[in-house]
């Protein structure tokens, strides 16, 4: 694969599923607050090797949901290597637990919403 393309079109078939069948989690930050918010996100986006949750592209910033395979050794070192890379490309990862998502949902939005703001410089009110 040429290394200068943004993302891998192999993956574009998978990235479709997984738009089709997200988690009840992803389901949540996505129709209750990122597909209305003012600033254009987009769901599953490829990224070289790799799938994104959700990306904005205007922010240069990627948003992973983490459940708990994630915080074993395993998911801990996989997903250190994939933030590398992807932040290798200018972007910034942020990496939130699904627990957050299902207990603390204004939280997580707050969250989200300085972290766009802060990328785009908008003034935090």
């Amino acid at each position: 694969m040429d290394e200068t393309r943004k993302h891998n079109s192999a993956l574009t078939k998978n990235a479709k599923s997984l738009r089709r069948n997200m988690t009840k989690e992803e389901r949540h930050l996505w129709y209750d607050f990122l597909r209305t918010y003012p600033v254009r996100f987009l769901r599953q986006k490829v990224i070289d090797q790799y799938i994104a949750d959700f990306y904005c592209h205007s922010a240069r910033l990627v948003i992973e949901l983490d459940g708990s395979q994630h915080y074993e050794e395993k998911g801990l070192m996989r997903d250190k290597i994939r933030t590398e890379k992807i932040e290798r490309r200018g972007l910034t990862v942020i990496r939130i637990p699904n627990n957050e998502v299902n207990y603390n949902f204004y939280g997580v939005c707050e969250y989200i919403d300085l972290a766009v703001k802060s990328a785009l410089n908008i003034p935090i009110e």
